[in-house]
């Protein structure tokens, strides 16, 4: 790990890292190069996560960070990127407006290669089935951070079934009230309350899709 950009990013130095991507990008570096530095950043500071180094606040920060350090790339890094690893659609389900650990997820999903379809909050079950049709979506992520968003997860994982894609797509669900029980009751196939958690559970559900 040679990179001075990835090792910024992953002690959460943002201006070390936004001034690292601004001196690369007047030095004629890759814009692809440059964003894959970010992602191997972005890696370490989930490793870091695992093993109790960092905190919830922690990723927060990193996934502000590469954010803005993908808005300094613009539309290169957009047009040269390699193939993504795989499809997501998230969402927080309808009647529920809480978006802090969805777009958490969202960040670190992107920082993974990931194609993600955010559909912000307050999302109907017709609006994830759709959106899974026009993107060919495998993984589908549901967030709720009330105890009444359990009915609209389970309504959303039926409109999948009743649409004949449940078999085609792999549903998380995750926010703080979420348990095993909740993910039974919703007929989802995997649940999470820690954003790192749920980019391992799609880099799993992609990788046994592609041995199929």
């Amino acid at each position: 790990m040679s990179s001075a950009l990835v090792t910024a990013l992953s002690d959460l130095e943002e201006s070390a890292v936004l001034d690292e991507v601004t001196r690369r990008l007047a030095a004629g570096d890759s814009s692809t190069a440059i964003l894959e530095d970010c992602r191997e950043g972005m890696v370490l500071v989930g490793q870091r996560y695992e093993t109790g180094e960092y905190f919830i606040s922690d990723l927060m920060m990193a996934g502000n960070i590469f954010k803005q350090a993908t808005e300094l790339l613009g539309s290169g890094a957009a047009g040269e990127a390699s193939e993504p690893v795989g499809v997501v659609v998230m969402g927080t389900v309808k009647g529920d407006v809480h978006n802090i650990g969805k777009d958490l997820v969202v960040s670190l999903l992107r920082a993974a290669n990931f194609s993600v379809t955010d559909l912000g909050i307050d999302v109907p079950p017709d609006r994830f089935v759709e959106t899974v049709k026009e993107t060919g979506a495998a993984v589908v992520g549901l967030s709720g951070l009330l105890t009444t968003s359990f009915d609209p997860m389970r309504d959303t994982v039926a409109a999948f079934a009743a649409a004949g894609l449940r078999d085609k797509v792999k549903v998380m669900i995750g926010g703080g009230p979420v348990t095993e029980q909740v993910c039974a009751y919703a007929g989802a196939d995997g649940w999470s309350t820690n954003a790192q958690s749920a980019v391992s559970m799609a880099n799993a559900w992609t990788r046994e899709e592609e041995v199929r």
